[in-house]
């Protein structure tokens, strides 16, 4: 057991570092990130005899990354990235695939950054989240703890820009996660790592 771990210090973290995708097409990446998400490519590396690694500012210190490889395997919606239509085909996606990726933004803007998205050609599907039975709503409610909204990159990755509605309280934590089974399991139960 590490000094650390023996004295109870947990690890502290400054936030997401950057996300590494797959482009199909970098200079078509390169144009949406910049021109339609206003994102400015702030790192360039190219990765000799395999592709490039680029970077965008995502703010707050964040970056999202994008790797094109010249062998890169085709897309495979529904394996390793979600379906185009997710509200007829389901979200689900292989394990250790990328779901979605979610950016936050000031709950002020969320309307004006749906608009601009639109404009810019960007077809956009609004989830309001709520608590209880009636999770997702296109109307806000009293319930509602996050605005969602979700699109496609060129590269048919699926991004959500995300605004809390209200910060996270205690009861927002009331499931026991489950095993690979379906099983709930309490956090005693739960098998070590590594």
């Amino acid at each position: 057991m590490s000094q650390q771990a023996s004295t109870g210090e947990r690890m502290s973290f400054l936030g997401v570092n950057h996300v590494a995708l797959v482009s199909r097409d970098m200079a078509e990446t390169v144009a949406f990130y910049e021109n339609v998400l206003d994102m400015p490519l702030v790192k360039t590396l190219e990765l000799p005899g395999e592709g490039q690694h680029f970077f965008f500012d995502c703010g707050g210190g964040a970056t999202l990354a994008f790797m094109w490889f010249k062998n890169a395997p085709p897309a495979a919606p529904g394996i390793a990235s979600q379906h185009a239509n997710v509200r007829k085909d389901g979200a689900e996606t292989a394990i250790a695939s990328m779901n979605h990726l979610a950016i936050s933004i000031p709950l002020e803007a969320f309307d004006d950054y749906a608009q601009r998205l639109r404009d810019r050609g960007v077809k956009v599907a609004i989830i309001n989240h709520n608590d209880g039975p009636d999770a997702r709503r296109a109307d806000l409610t009293p319930n509602t703890w996050i605005r969602s909204m979700y699109f496609a990159d060129p590269n048919g990755i699926c991004l959500e820009f995300a605004a809390l509605v209200r910060p996270y309280r205690a009861d927002d934590v009331n499931l026991a996660p489950v095993d690979a089974e379906g099983r709930h399991v309490t956090t005693r139960e739960m098998a070590p790592v590594g």
